[in-house]
Protein backbone atom coordinates (compact mmCIF):
# COMPACT_ATOMS: atom_id res chain seq x y z
CA UNK A 1 0.00 0.00 0.00
CA UNK A 2 2.80 2.37 0.93
CA UNK A 3 4.63 1.51 -2.30
CA UNK A 4 1.52 2.39 -4.33
CA UNK A 5 1.26 5.78 -2.66
CA UNK A 6 4.93 6.49 -3.38
CA UNK A 7 4.44 5.60 -7.05
CA UNK A 8 1.34 7.81 -7.25
CA UNK A 9 3.16 10.71 -5.60
CA UNK A 10 6.06 10.34 -8.04
CA UNK A 11 3.65 10.40 -10.96
CA UNK A 12 1.99 13.56 -9.67
CA UNK A 13 5.36 15.26 -9.19
CA UNK A 14 6.38 14.29 -12.71
CA UNK A 15 3.10 15.66 -14.03
CA UNK A 16 3.69 18.93 -12.19
CA UNK A 17 7.21 19.24 -13.55
CA UNK A 18 6.23 18.47 -17.13
CA UNK A 19 2.88 20.21 -17.53
CA UNK A 20 2.16 22.23 -14.45
CA UNK A 21 -0.35 19.59 -13.22
CA UNK A 22 -2.53 20.13 -16.31
CA UNK A 23 -4.10 17.33 -18.23
CA UNK A 24 -1.84 15.75 -20.84
CA UNK A 25 -4.40 16.77 -23.48
CA UNK A 26 -3.90 20.13 -25.12
CA UNK A 27 -6.31 22.78 -23.85
CA UNK A 28 -9.19 23.15 -26.30
CA UNK A 29 -10.95 26.35 -27.42
CA UNK A 30 -14.33 26.52 -29.15
CA UNK A 31 -15.42 29.60 -31.10
CA UNK A 32 -18.45 30.46 -33.21
CA UNK A 33 -18.54 31.93 -36.71
CA UNK A 34 -21.75 33.72 -37.66
CA UNK A 35 -22.41 34.25 -41.37
CA UNK A 36 -25.29 34.75 -43.82
CA UNK A 37 -24.56 31.81 -46.13
CA UNK A 38 -27.62 29.72 -45.35
CA UNK A 39 -27.62 27.90 -48.70
CA UNK A 40 -26.46 24.29 -48.42
CA UNK A 41 -23.83 24.58 -51.16
CA UNK A 42 -22.29 27.62 -49.47
CA UNK A 43 -22.33 26.02 -46.06
CA UNK A 44 -20.50 23.08 -47.63
CA UNK A 45 -17.72 25.43 -48.76
CA UNK A 46 -17.48 27.00 -45.32
CA UNK A 47 -17.46 23.54 -43.72
CA UNK A 48 -14.52 22.62 -45.94
CA UNK A 49 -12.68 25.78 -44.87
CA UNK A 50 -13.36 25.12 -41.19
CA UNK A 51 -12.22 21.50 -41.52
CA UNK A 52 -9.02 22.72 -43.15
CA UNK A 53 -8.48 25.23 -40.35
CA UNK A 54 -9.15 22.75 -37.56
CA UNK A 55 -6.70 20.30 -39.09
CA UNK A 56 -4.00 22.98 -38.96
CA UNK A 57 -5.12 24.08 -35.48
CA UNK A 58 -6.12 20.92 -33.57
CA UNK A 59 -6.71 22.86 -30.36
CA UNK A 60 -9.51 24.99 -31.87
CA UNK A 61 -13.06 24.08 -32.88
CA UNK A 62 -15.14 26.44 -35.03
CA UNK A 63 -18.92 26.17 -35.02
CA UNK A 64 -20.95 27.69 -37.86
CA UNK A 65 -23.89 29.95 -37.00
CA UNK A 66 -25.71 30.57 -40.31
CA UNK A 67 -28.40 33.27 -40.11
CA UNK A 68 -30.82 34.48 -42.80
CA UNK A 69 -29.84 37.87 -44.17
CA UNK A 70 -33.20 39.48 -43.30
CA UNK A 71 -32.81 38.50 -39.64
CA UNK A 72 -29.08 39.14 -39.42
CA UNK A 73 -28.88 42.55 -37.75
CA UNK A 74 -31.61 41.68 -35.28
CA UNK A 75 -29.78 38.48 -34.38
CA UNK A 76 -26.57 40.40 -33.65
CA UNK A 77 -28.45 42.75 -31.32
CA UNK A 78 -30.20 39.85 -29.54
CA UNK A 79 -26.96 37.94 -29.04
CA UNK A 80 -25.15 41.06 -27.84
CA UNK A 81 -27.80 41.74 -25.21
CA UNK A 82 -27.56 38.18 -23.92
CA UNK A 83 -23.76 38.33 -23.84
CA UNK A 84 -23.41 35.47 -26.30
CA UNK A 85 -22.03 37.08 -29.46
CA UNK A 86 -20.07 34.69 -31.71
CA UNK A 87 -16.36 35.43 -31.69
CA UNK A 88 -16.24 35.96 -35.48
CA UNK A 89 -19.04 37.65 -37.45
CA UNK A 90 -19.41 38.27 -41.17
CA UNK A 91 -20.69 41.82 -41.63
CA UNK A 92 -21.11 44.55 -44.24
CA UNK A 93 -19.02 47.67 -43.79
CA UNK A 94 -22.25 49.55 -43.08
CA UNK A 95 -23.37 47.36 -40.21
CA UNK A 96 -19.84 47.07 -38.85
CA UNK A 97 -20.00 50.80 -38.14
CA UNK A 98 -23.11 50.20 -36.04
CA UNK A 99 -21.35 47.40 -34.17
CA UNK A 100 -18.35 49.63 -33.56
CA UNK A 101 -20.60 52.40 -32.23
CA UNK A 102 -22.03 49.91 -29.74
CA UNK A 103 -18.49 48.80 -28.80
CA UNK A 104 -19.11 45.25 -30.01
CA UNK A 105 -15.86 45.04 -32.00
CA UNK A 106 -12.45 44.17 -30.63
CA UNK A 107 -10.48 46.82 -32.51
CA UNK A 108 -7.12 45.53 -31.33
CA UNK A 109 -7.84 42.00 -32.53
CA UNK A 110 -8.97 43.25 -35.94
CA UNK A 111 -5.83 45.40 -36.21
CA UNK A 112 -3.66 42.42 -35.28
CA UNK A 113 -5.11 40.38 -38.15
CA UNK A 114 -4.74 43.19 -40.70
CA UNK A 115 -1.14 43.71 -39.64
CA UNK A 116 -0.49 39.95 -39.84
CA UNK A 117 -2.02 39.74 -43.30
CA UNK A 118 -0.39 43.03 -44.36
CA UNK A 119 -2.15 46.21 -45.46
CA UNK A 120 -0.52 45.83 -48.88
CA UNK A 121 -2.37 42.52 -49.36
CA UNK A 122 -5.57 44.46 -50.10
CA UNK A 123 -6.42 46.49 -53.18
CA UNK A 124 -5.93 50.24 -52.77
CA UNK A 125 -8.84 52.08 -51.18
CA UNK A 126 -10.42 48.98 -49.64
CA UNK A 127 -9.17 49.45 -46.07
CA UNK A 128 -10.29 53.09 -46.15
CA UNK A 129 -13.93 51.94 -46.31
CA UNK A 130 -13.59 49.93 -43.09
CA UNK A 131 -11.92 52.73 -41.13
CA UNK A 132 -13.59 53.76 -37.88
CA UNK A 133 -15.09 57.21 -37.38
CA UNK A 134 -12.03 58.40 -35.47
CA UNK A 135 -9.86 56.93 -38.26
CA UNK A 136 -7.76 55.20 -35.59
CA UNK A 137 -8.77 51.60 -36.31
CA UNK A 138 -10.70 49.25 -38.59
CA UNK A 139 -14.13 47.70 -38.13
CA UNK A 140 -13.29 44.40 -39.81
CA UNK A 141 -10.98 42.47 -42.11
CA UNK A 142 -12.33 42.77 -45.70
CA UNK A 143 -12.98 39.50 -47.55
CA UNK A 144 -15.05 40.50 -50.60
CA UNK A 145 -16.99 43.32 -52.21
CA UNK A 146 -19.65 44.11 -54.77
CA UNK A 147 -19.84 47.34 -56.72
CA UNK A 148 -22.52 49.17 -58.67
CA UNK A 149 -22.49 51.14 -61.89
CA UNK A 150 -23.88 51.29 -65.42
CA UNK A 151 -24.36 47.98 -67.24
CA UNK A 152 -24.99 48.21 -70.98
CA UNK A 153 -25.61 46.03 -74.01
CA UNK A 154 -22.68 46.47 -76.37
CA UNK A 155 -24.63 45.37 -79.46
CA UNK A 156 -27.48 47.84 -78.86
CA UNK A 157 -25.12 50.78 -78.46
CA UNK A 158 -23.08 49.69 -81.48
CA UNK A 159 -26.20 49.36 -83.65
CA UNK A 160 -27.19 52.92 -82.68
CA UNK A 161 -23.66 54.16 -83.42
CA UNK A 162 -23.05 55.05 -79.78
CA UNK A 163 -19.87 54.60 -77.77
CA UNK A 164 -19.51 53.61 -74.14
CA UNK A 165 -20.48 56.68 -72.05
CA UNK A 166 -17.51 57.91 -70.04
CA UNK A 167 -19.00 61.01 -68.41
CA UNK A 168 -22.36 62.38 -67.31
CA UNK A 169 -23.22 64.15 -70.54
CA UNK A 170 -22.35 61.14 -72.67
CA UNK A 171 -24.51 58.89 -70.47
CA UNK A 172 -27.46 61.27 -70.71
CA UNK A 173 -27.04 61.54 -74.49
CA UNK A 174 -26.98 57.76 -74.92
CA UNK A 175 -30.05 57.34 -72.67
CA UNK A 176 -31.96 60.01 -74.60
CA UNK A 177 -31.13 58.52 -78.01
CA UNK A 178 -32.16 55.02 -76.94
CA UNK A 179 -35.32 56.15 -75.17
CA UNK A 180 -38.54 55.22 -77.01
CA UNK A 181 -41.40 55.19 -74.49
CA UNK A 182 -44.02 54.96 -77.24
CA UNK A 183 -42.66 51.48 -77.99
CA UNK A 184 -42.18 50.77 -74.26
CA UNK A 185 -38.44 50.88 -74.71
CA UNK A 186 -36.39 53.06 -72.38
CA UNK A 187 -32.89 54.49 -72.44
CA UNK A 188 -31.89 53.31 -68.97
CA UNK A 189 -33.33 51.35 -66.05
CA UNK A 190 -32.82 53.73 -63.14
CA UNK A 191 -33.76 53.22 -59.47
CA UNK A 192 -36.27 55.86 -58.34
CA UNK A 193 -38.20 54.14 -55.53
CA UNK A 194 -37.91 55.14 -51.88
CA UNK A 195 -35.33 52.42 -51.29
CA UNK A 196 -31.72 51.78 -50.32
CA UNK A 197 -30.88 50.96 -53.96
CA UNK A 198 -31.97 54.46 -55.00
CA UNK A 199 -29.76 56.05 -52.34
CA UNK A 200 -26.81 53.88 -53.37
CA UNK A 201 -27.27 54.63 -57.08
CA UNK A 202 -27.69 58.36 -56.57
CA UNK A 203 -24.66 58.47 -54.25
CA UNK A 204 -22.34 57.61 -57.15
CA UNK A 205 -23.40 60.71 -59.04
CA UNK A 206 -23.34 62.96 -55.97
CA UNK A 207 -19.89 61.80 -54.87
CA UNK A 208 -18.60 62.10 -58.43
CA UNK A 209 -19.62 65.76 -58.17
CA UNK A 210 -17.87 66.03 -54.78
CA UNK A 211 -21.16 66.18 -52.87
CA UNK A 212 -21.44 64.19 -49.63
CA UNK A 213 -24.00 63.91 -46.84
CA UNK A 214 -21.39 64.85 -44.21
CA UNK A 215 -18.41 67.18 -44.23
CA UNK A 216 -15.13 66.47 -42.41
CA UNK A 217 -16.54 67.95 -39.18
CA UNK A 218 -19.57 65.65 -39.27
CA UNK A 219 -22.11 68.31 -40.26
CA UNK A 220 -24.95 67.50 -42.67
CA UNK A 221 -24.21 68.92 -46.12
CA UNK A 222 -27.22 67.88 -48.20
CA UNK A 223 -28.35 71.31 -49.31
CA UNK A 224 -25.32 72.37 -51.35
CA UNK A 225 -24.83 73.51 -54.97
CA UNK A 226 -22.90 70.29 -55.73
CA UNK A 227 -25.72 68.10 -54.39
CA UNK A 228 -28.29 70.16 -56.28
CA UNK A 229 -26.36 69.64 -59.53
CA UNK A 230 -26.21 65.90 -58.98
CA UNK A 231 -29.92 65.74 -58.17
CA UNK A 232 -30.81 67.80 -61.23
CA UNK A 233 -28.76 65.45 -63.38
CA UNK A 234 -30.36 62.35 -61.85
CA UNK A 235 -33.80 63.82 -62.59
CA UNK A 236 -32.81 64.42 -66.22
CA UNK A 237 -31.58 60.83 -66.46
CA UNK A 238 -34.78 59.55 -64.85
CA UNK A 239 -36.78 61.12 -67.68
CA UNK A 240 -35.44 58.26 -69.80
CA UNK A 241 -36.43 55.38 -67.53
CA UNK A 242 -39.61 53.38 -66.95
CA UNK A 243 -42.52 55.33 -65.41
CA UNK A 244 -43.32 54.96 -61.74
CA UNK A 245 -41.15 53.90 -58.82
CA UNK A 246 -38.44 51.51 -59.92
CA UNK A 247 -36.60 49.31 -57.46
CA UNK A 248 -34.43 46.17 -57.58
CA UNK A 249 -36.79 43.88 -59.50
CA UNK A 250 -37.99 46.52 -61.98
CA UNK A 251 -34.45 47.61 -62.84
CA UNK A 252 -33.10 44.07 -63.18
CA UNK A 253 -36.08 42.81 -65.20
CA UNK A 254 -35.97 45.77 -67.59
CA UNK A 255 -32.32 45.14 -68.38
CA UNK A 256 -32.65 41.38 -68.68
CA UNK A 257 -35.79 41.39 -70.86
CA UNK A 258 -34.50 44.09 -73.22
CA UNK A 259 -36.83 46.88 -72.12
CA UNK A 260 -33.74 48.98 -71.33
CA UNK A 261 -30.25 48.42 -72.80
CA UNK A 262 -28.62 50.17 -69.82
CA UNK A 263 -29.19 49.82 -66.08
CA UNK A 264 -27.73 50.89 -62.77
CA UNK A 265 -27.22 47.72 -60.74
CA UNK A 266 -24.64 45.83 -58.71
CA UNK A 267 -22.34 43.03 -59.84
CA UNK A 268 -25.03 40.64 -58.61
CA UNK A 269 -26.68 41.04 -61.98
CA UNK A 270 -23.93 38.87 -63.50
CA UNK A 271 -25.40 35.45 -62.60
CA UNK A 272 -28.48 36.35 -64.69
CA UNK A 273 -26.27 37.68 -67.49
CA UNK A 274 -24.26 34.44 -67.55
CA UNK A 275 -27.43 32.34 -67.52
CA UNK A 276 -28.60 34.35 -70.53
CA UNK A 277 -25.58 33.02 -72.40
CA UNK A 278 -23.94 36.18 -73.78
CA UNK A 279 -21.80 37.66 -71.00
CA UNK A 280 -19.27 39.10 -73.45
CA UNK A 281 -22.02 41.37 -74.82
CA UNK A 282 -22.37 43.21 -71.51
CA UNK A 283 -20.15 46.13 -70.55
CA UNK A 284 -19.71 48.07 -67.31
CA UNK A 285 -18.82 51.71 -66.78
CA UNK A 286 -18.99 54.36 -64.08
CA UNK A 287 -19.39 57.77 -65.76
CA UNK A 288 -17.22 60.41 -64.10
CA UNK A 289 -17.92 64.09 -63.49
CA UNK A 290 -15.35 65.83 -61.24
CA UNK A 291 -13.97 62.59 -59.80
CA UNK A 292 -14.48 58.86 -60.19
CA UNK A 293 -16.92 57.45 -57.63
CA UNK A 294 -17.99 53.82 -57.51
CA UNK A 295 -20.56 52.68 -54.96
CA UNK A 296 -19.38 49.51 -53.29
CA UNK A 297 -20.35 47.29 -50.37
CA UNK A 298 -17.55 45.52 -48.53
CA UNK A 299 -18.01 42.30 -46.60
CA UNK A 300 -15.67 41.80 -43.67
CA UNK A 301 -14.99 39.32 -40.92
CA UNK A 302 -14.93 41.10 -37.59
CA UNK A 303 -13.90 39.89 -34.15
CA UNK A 304 -16.22 40.71 -31.28
CA UNK A 305 -15.33 42.26 -27.94
CA UNK A 306 -15.86 40.82 -24.49
CA UNK A 307 -14.49 37.37 -25.25
CA UNK A 308 -11.99 35.36 -23.21
CA UNK A 309 -8.35 35.90 -24.19
CA UNK A 310 -7.99 32.38 -25.58
CA UNK A 311 -11.18 32.79 -27.64
CA UNK A 312 -9.99 36.09 -29.11
CA UNK A 313 -6.64 34.51 -29.94
CA UNK A 314 -8.42 31.62 -31.68
CA UNK A 315 -10.62 34.09 -33.57
CA UNK A 316 -7.56 35.98 -34.78
CA UNK A 317 -6.03 32.74 -36.02
CA UNK A 318 -9.22 31.82 -37.86
CA UNK A 319 -9.65 35.19 -39.61
CA UNK A 320 -5.96 35.26 -40.53
CA UNK A 321 -6.35 31.74 -41.94
CA UNK A 322 -9.36 32.87 -43.98
CA UNK A 323 -7.25 35.58 -45.64
CA UNK A 324 -4.71 33.07 -46.98
CA UNK A 325 -4.81 32.89 -50.79
CA UNK A 326 -6.53 29.53 -51.36
CA UNK A 327 -8.94 30.00 -48.46
CA UNK A 328 -10.10 33.49 -49.37
CA UNK A 329 -10.41 32.35 -52.99
CA UNK A 330 -12.83 29.60 -51.93
CA UNK A 331 -14.85 32.19 -50.01
CA UNK A 332 -15.05 34.69 -52.88
CA UNK A 333 -15.84 32.02 -55.45
CA UNK A 334 -19.04 31.06 -53.67
CA UNK A 335 -20.40 33.92 -55.84
CA UNK A 336 -18.04 34.08 -58.84
CA UNK A 337 -18.21 37.39 -60.67
CA UNK A 338 -20.84 38.83 -58.34
CA UNK A 339 -18.51 38.98 -55.32
CA UNK A 340 -15.18 40.59 -56.11
CA UNK A 341 -11.92 39.72 -54.35
CA UNK A 342 -10.44 42.49 -52.21
CA UNK A 343 -7.32 40.48 -51.43
CA UNK A 344 -4.83 40.63 -54.32
CA UNK A 345 -3.80 37.00 -53.85
CA UNK A 346 -7.12 35.59 -55.09
CA UNK A 347 -6.58 36.24 -58.81
CA UNK A 348 -3.36 34.20 -58.75
CA UNK A 349 -4.99 31.04 -57.40
CA UNK A 350 -6.13 28.05 -59.50
CA UNK A 351 -9.58 28.43 -57.92
CA UNK A 352 -9.93 31.80 -59.67
CA UNK A 353 -8.04 31.07 -62.88
CA UNK A 354 -9.84 27.80 -63.61
CA UNK A 355 -13.36 28.97 -62.74
CA UNK A 356 -15.78 28.64 -65.67
CA UNK A 357 -17.73 31.78 -64.76
CA UNK A 358 -14.64 33.96 -64.51
CA UNK A 359 -13.34 32.63 -67.82
CA UNK A 360 -16.72 33.19 -69.49
CA UNK A 361 -16.66 36.85 -68.42
CA UNK A 362 -13.32 37.48 -70.12
CA UNK A 363 -11.68 40.74 -69.04
CA UNK A 364 -14.76 42.01 -67.19
CA UNK A 365 -13.82 40.70 -63.70
CA UNK A 366 -10.46 42.47 -63.95
CA UNK A 367 -12.16 45.67 -65.12
CA UNK A 368 -14.44 45.48 -62.10
CA UNK A 369 -11.56 44.84 -59.70
CA UNK A 370 -9.78 47.88 -61.15
CA UNK A 371 -12.68 50.02 -59.88
CA UNK A 372 -12.12 49.06 -56.23
CA UNK A 373 -9.73 51.95 -55.47
CA UNK A 374 -12.51 54.34 -56.56
CA UNK A 375 -15.10 53.10 -54.04
CA UNK A 376 -16.77 56.02 -52.32
CA UNK A 377 -19.77 55.98 -50.01
CA UNK A 378 -21.92 58.61 -48.35
CA UNK A 379 -20.65 59.35 -44.85
CA UNK A 380 -17.02 58.50 -45.62
CA UNK A 381 -14.90 61.64 -45.63
CA UNK A 382 -11.17 61.10 -45.97
CA UNK A 383 -10.29 58.40 -43.44
CA UNK A 384 -13.41 59.02 -41.37
CA UNK A 385 -16.55 56.89 -41.65
CA UNK A 386 -19.36 58.56 -39.73
CA UNK A 387 -21.46 55.99 -37.89
CA UNK A 388 -24.49 58.30 -38.07
CA UNK A 389 -24.69 57.54 -41.79
CA UNK A 390 -26.53 54.39 -40.76
CA UNK A 391 -29.19 56.56 -39.13
CA UNK A 392 -29.38 58.69 -42.28
CA UNK A 393 -29.92 55.66 -44.53
CA UNK A 394 -32.37 54.15 -42.06
CA UNK A 395 -34.42 57.34 -42.05
CA UNK A 396 -34.99 57.09 -45.82
CA UNK A 397 -34.56 60.84 -46.21
CA UNK A 398 -32.09 60.65 -49.12
CA UNK A 399 -34.03 58.04 -51.12
CA UNK A 400 -37.28 59.97 -50.50
CA UNK A 401 -35.58 63.12 -51.73
CA UNK A 402 -34.56 61.41 -54.98
CA UNK A 403 -38.00 59.81 -55.38
CA UNK A 404 -39.86 63.09 -54.80
CA UNK A 405 -37.73 64.99 -57.30
CA UNK A 406 -37.85 62.31 -60.02
CA UNK A 407 -41.20 60.49 -59.74
CA UNK A 408 -42.99 63.23 -57.80
CA UNK A 409 -41.50 66.11 -59.82
CA UNK A 410 -41.10 68.13 -56.62
CA UNK A 411 -39.24 71.43 -56.52
CA UNK A 412 -35.57 70.57 -56.30
CA UNK A 413 -34.68 73.56 -54.12
CA UNK A 414 -37.56 73.05 -51.68
CA UNK A 415 -36.96 69.30 -51.45
CA UNK A 416 -33.29 69.80 -50.63
CA UNK A 417 -34.00 72.37 -47.92
CA UNK A 418 -36.67 70.17 -46.34
CA UNK A 419 -34.41 67.10 -46.41
CA UNK A 420 -31.53 69.09 -44.90
CA UNK A 421 -33.78 70.11 -41.98
CA UNK A 422 -34.90 66.52 -41.42
CA UNK A 423 -31.34 65.24 -41.30
CA UNK A 424 -30.18 68.12 -39.07
CA UNK A 425 -32.91 67.18 -36.61
CA UNK A 426 -32.08 63.49 -36.86
CA UNK A 427 -28.37 64.02 -36.15
CA UNK A 428 -29.08 66.41 -33.26
CA UNK A 429 -31.30 63.80 -31.60
CA UNK A 430 -28.60 61.09 -31.73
Amino acid sequence: MLKSNVVLLSALVSCALISGCKDDKQSHVSIEFMHSSVEQERQAVITKLITRFEKENPGITVKQVPVEEDAYNTKVITLARSGSLPEVIETSHDYAKVMDKEQLIDRDAVADVIQNVGESAFYGGVLRIVRTEDSAAWTGVPVSAWIGGIWYRKDVLAKAGLEEPKNWQQLLTVAQKLNDPASKKYGIALPTAESVLTEQSFSQFALSNQANVFDAQGKITLDTPEMAQALEYYRALAANTMPGSNDIMEVKDAFMNGTAPMAIYSTYILPAVIKEGEPQNVGFVVPTEKTSAVYGMLTSLTITSGQKAEETEAAEKFVTFMEQADNIADWVMMSPGAALPVNKAVVNTPVWKENDVINALGDLPYQLIAKLPNIQVFGAVGDKNFTRMGDVTGSGVVSSLVHNVTVGNASLSSALKESQKKLDTLVEQR
